[in-house]
């Protein structure tokens, strides 16, 4: 199939593309460009002028934009586009498929039309390191493509994918609320509570998230060490016609229920018991990437590509991949001091991660951003053990301080706990307060939409203030 199908089947239909963004800019641009009478109507908050230049030529090129802060109220189209940030119960979502409209989405359409082998990889922590070690073990294979929530569309190359390709995509809740169609290998690396402002209760959250295996998933590639996914996994097992790898760190085959396969490490090597016998794939201490939430990533990516390509290409990536940007990003070393950008750490998860990775380290870390309404309670516990010293900062700083006073290993004669009003000012403040040996991180647990438009944004901005002490 191809994005010709897709066309095809939109002539003249009218299609309304919710937001425009980084996922349906794209899309808007093979809508208009096919010679097929379709209408497209770009509903966004943003005028033209504001979106920048993709909109403008987009609008010169046919495009009709409703703007304002209303322009969802009354959505007029046959064929809805989503974008992944606006939920799909929406009033004028809800009245127009009301009148007959079909709501769908970019990466629906990627899934249905692609001829490419698919890989997805959903989680509260750890999908974006996955994905990328997914891309980077199946490019020895042969040609792939790795997009989706990592930051690039796919639906306008699926016309170039064949059967003998892959496609690596990196899936929010928010993309994988409203999919029919699944990858055909899925991932769930964990789940904890996250994106509380946006999903209405944790369990809609959850079920956003089980979304990535459908009907035609045949592998499913779960984490054994967090409570619902191993519970899915047993849900799962009772279905036939599909292959089910759980991966744990500290678990052992005889753990697993019948039926299923494991990822996991035994003195030191990452195996995988296939059912009948464990096959050695991978020694931990030739990883680069630290910590034991990155072994875990490891062990998913694998468990995922196992089969796919040559288990030498495991070592081979391990011995020279030094990670994402963001993700535990060594910016500089400064004085005797290192500084970690980990800008990605939206949640107190993967900010507990972060720390668990730097053990034994003095840490400073500077935290707090965009409230996405979490607990930091369990954070709390993570800084009073790991951390020496931590900078708030940004909307969820009270709440953080909140929850480390009320935590009951918080000790101010261990840990110096510092508020900051600018970024700039946490950034300096936080150089005060290191010393040499030790290391600085920024780690938010939070969003960034209180000062920045992105987690990169950030990041990139403290890797700048880093680079000018």
């Amino acid at each position: 199939m191809s994005c010709k199908v897709l066309t095809d089947n939109l002539k003249g239909k009218r299609c309304a593309i919710l937001g425009l963004g980084v996922s349906n800019t794209p899309l808007a641009r093979l809508l208009i460009s096919a010679d097929s009478e379709i209408s497209v109507t770009v509903y966004d908050k943003k005028s033209p002028e504001e979106l920048g230049e993709d909109a403008l030529a987009l609008r010169d090129a046919g495009v009709r934009f409703i703007s304002g802060s209303d322009c969802f109220d009354n959505i007029e189209g046959d064929v809805i586009f989503r974008s992944p940030g606006i939920r799909p119960d929406i009033k004028g979502i809800r009245d127009a498929i009301s009148r007959g409209a079909v709501l769908t989405s970019e990466m629906e359409c990627f899934l249905s039309l692609t001829s490419a082998r698919t890989f997805g990889i959903t989680g509260s922590d750890g999908k974006t390191t996955t994905t990328t070690l997914c891309g980077k073990f199946l490019e020895r294979a042969g040609r792939v493509f790795v997009g989706g929530n990592i930051g690039t569309p796919l639906l306008d190359k699926a016309e170039e994918m064949s059967e003998d390709d892959s496609a690596v995509l990196e899936l929010s809740s928010f993309q994988l609320m409203t999919v029919s169609h699944a990858p055909s290998c899925s991932a769930i690396t964990n789940i904890s509570p996250n994106h509380m402002d946006w999903h209405t209760t944790e369990e809609e959250y959850a079920a956003a998230k089980y979304n990535i295996v459908g009907k035609n998933t045949h592998r499913v590639v779960l984490n054994a060490d967090s409570k619902g996914t191993s519970e899915f996994g047993k849900k799962l097992l009772a279905q036939s016609g599909r292959e089910i790898i759980f991966f744990s760190s500290v678990r052992s085959p005889e753990d697993i229920p019948d039926g299923a396969k494991l990822m996991y490490i035994s003195e030191g090597m990452i195996c995988l018991y296939d059912g009948k016998k464990s096959i050695p794939l991978l020694d931990t201490s030739r990883i680069l990437l630290p910590g034991k939430h990155n072994t875990e990533n490891y062990m998913t990516a694998m468990a995922l590509t196992y089969g796919y390509v040559d288990p030498a290409v495991y070592a081979e990536v391990a011995e020279s991949f030094g990670g994402v940007e963001h993700r535990l990003e060594l910016v500089r070393t400064f004085c005797g001091v290192d500084y970690y950008n980990s800008s990605i750490d939206s949640s107190p998860t993967r900010t507990a991660a972060a720390l668990s990775a730097l053990s034994g380290r003095d840490i400073v870390a500077i935290c707090g951003g965009y409230d996405k309404n979490l607990s930091y309670a369990p954070l709390a516990k993570s800084l009073c053990a790991l951390v020496r010293a931590v900078v708030l900062t940004g909307a969820t700083a009270p709440k953080i301080k909140k929850a480390l006073l009320e935590c009951e290993s918080y000790d101010p004669e261990r840990l110096t706990l510092v508020e900051s009003d600018s970024f700039e000012d946490a950034v300096a403040k936080a150089f005060s307060l290191s010393r040499e040996g030790g290391c600085v991180l920024l780690s938010p647990a939070s969003a960034s939409f209180d000062r920045f438009k992105n987690f990169a944004e950030r990041g990139r901005y403290f890797k700048e203030l880093v680079s000018k002490l």
